[in-house]
């Protein structure tokens, strides 16, 4: 989350803006998603770890090489 701040800063948005605009923007994509899916998103927002001790992001990264 801190890398989409500082990507956001660095594009001139005012630093007291920034959480609102990822929050609107995570916003409109939950209401994209399937049902059931925006428990999935918030996982991976907040980086949440599963059974194994890994978060849902570097799970993510495995999938791409990463």
């Amino acid at each position: 989350m801190d890398e989409l701040k500082e990507k956001l800063a660095a594009l001139g948005l005012e630093s007291d803006k920034i959480e609102g605009v990822i929050e609107t923007v995570l916003g409109f994509v939950k209401d994209k998603l399937p049902e059931g899916m925006g428990g999935m998103l918030d996982g991976l927002v907040g980086g949440e770890e599963g059974e194994d001790g890994n978060s849902i992001i570097d799970k993510a990264k495995g999938l791409f090489g990463g």
